[in-house]
């Protein structure tokens, strides 16, 4: 495995951001699932409080 710069690493990823695919959809998905987890956290800790 090679090596790739930080400079290589960005623009590669600043040309990755032009091509059309699943990036929005996935972020999303992301996003969604860390606010379920926090909000299934806060439930089940609210419920052992009592």
């Amino acid at each position: 495995m090679e090596h790739i710069s930080a400079a290589h690493a960005l623009t590669l990823a600043a040309g990755a951001q032009d091509e059309p695919g699943l990036g929005n959809l996935l972020r999303v998905v992301v996003i969604v699932m860390v606010v379920g987890c926090v909000l299934v956290g806060w439930l089940l800790l609210r419920g052992y409080r009592k």
